[in-house]
């Protein structure tokens, strides 16, 4: 399998129109992932890549819940125009003009905040919520991973920004994120791919630390680089541009390139191998989906026992909870990788949830506590240890 080609601004502009319809059910994780899909592959030969290994992986959920009510969420995207909009023009904050849906624009947005942040995000917020859609749905994603090396040394992660300034703020504060990444504990920021509830709560992050190392897929628009700069930011920014980036030994990135709903392009998710236990895979949508995410881990890594042990994130089957039959074929998918261990939230759905606990996979539950609206997975707060 070859590395695709990441088209410019230009081809992904003119591919809309002919690619509309594919690239709008891919995004929302419509696409069939059917057993049979497997037989349908070539067969390719296996090129592992050895990353070395990690004697252990906590992901602890700093925020899963990335806003608060689905109806308008939906609701904002159809009036702008629909799943291929641009999430810039939406007038979501931080982004917002005060002109109304579908009127917003990265420019007059950051204009009204741009003297705030990142030093006074209180003050950016409470201008925003005066120009933006539903200024009070915006919450975010975002988890703290630690990888303990075979030494016993252990190293901390944070895996995207959120969305709400207000909400990651808070978050921050209640899992002691602001102390972490002050005190330089956290080594690097990763941003899955440049979604509003996994990037535009950047700023937040530089509040306290503006010069962490931070990587970004090579897809970002010349908004999300700009936003990047706009933020603060003084540190070392590493684009991904290869398909395979290792970040430390058992610890490794995966770039995926797909077009993702409101204009957004690729996804980067993470693998880790565990000394003795295996594969573990941690994403923040998945919008590559399963079938991708798994298989091209299976062809491209070599890992202990050559088995796959646990999953998180976003798996991106059923995220406004609409569940349709066609689902089911996404949940029969996952049961060919046999983990031990199934972390889930976010955009996986609780209805998803529930389907893999009747499906008989591992899955853990969580405590539903600040604001995440039911125990059926891991939620705000919530840890998994692999």
């Amino acid at each position: 399998m070859t590395e695709q080609h990441t088209p410019n601004r230009r081809d992904f502009v003119k591919g809309a129109a002919t690619g509309a319809i594919g690239g709008a059910l891919l995004g929302m994780g419509a696409y069939s992932y059917s057993p049979s899909a497997y037989s349908r592959m070539p067969k390719v030969e296996r090129k592992q890549a050895d990353f070395g290994a990690c004697r252990s992986v906590k992901v602890t959920s700093i925020s899963e819940t990335s806003w608060f009510n689905n109806a308008h969420l939906v609701g904002d995207i159809h009036a702008a125009g629909g799943l291929l909009v641009d999430q810039y023009s939406i007038n979501w904050p931080p982004f917002g003009n005060g002109k109304g849906v579908a009127n917003g624009s990265y420019e007059d947005g950051i204009d009204s905040i741009r003297k705030m942040i990142p030093h006074d995000l209180e003050a950016a917020w409470a201008t925003q919520t005066k120009l933006s859609l539903h200024p009070e749905n915006p919450g975010g994603y975002s988890c703290l991973i630690e990888v303990e090396d075979l030494d016993g040394s252990k190293h901390k992660y944070l895996l995207d920004a959120g969305w709400s300034y207000d909400w990651m703020d808070q978050s921050f504060k209640r899992e002691a994120i602001d102390q972490m990444l002050a005190a330089n504990e956290i080594e690097a920021l990763i941003l899955s791919h440049e979604h509003f509830d996994h990037f535009w709560g950047f700023p937040v992050v530089m509040k306290y630390n503006n010069k962490i190392p931070t990587y970004a897929h090579d897809g970002f628009y010349k908004e999300g680089m700009q936003y990047i700069k706009d933020s603060g930011y003084e540190g070392d920014l590493k684009v991904i541009e290869k398909e395979l980036t290792q970040i430390r030994p058992g610890m490794m990135a995966i770039k995926f390139n797909v077009p993702i709903i409101t204009r957004v392009y690729g996804e980067v998710s993470l693998a880790f191998n565990v000394k003795d236990k295996g594969l573990v895979l941690i994403s923040g949508c998945n919008h590559q989906g399963i079938l991708q995410m798994t298989s091209t881990a299976y062809e491209k890594l070599k890992y202990d026992n050559d088995r796959f042990y646990g999953i998180y994130g976003g798996l991106h089957i059923s995220p406004f909870e609409d569940w349709d039959p066609k689902y089911d074929d996404l949940v029969i998918s996952l049961g060919k990788w046999d983990f031990e261990k199934v972390g889930c939230n976010h955009c996986t759905g609780h209805l998803t949830a529930k389907k893999f606990v009747e499906a008989g996979y591992p899955v853990i539950k969580g405590t539903a506590r600040f604001r995440t609206s039911s125990p059926d997975y891991l939620g705000n707060g919530d840890t998994i240890t692999f």
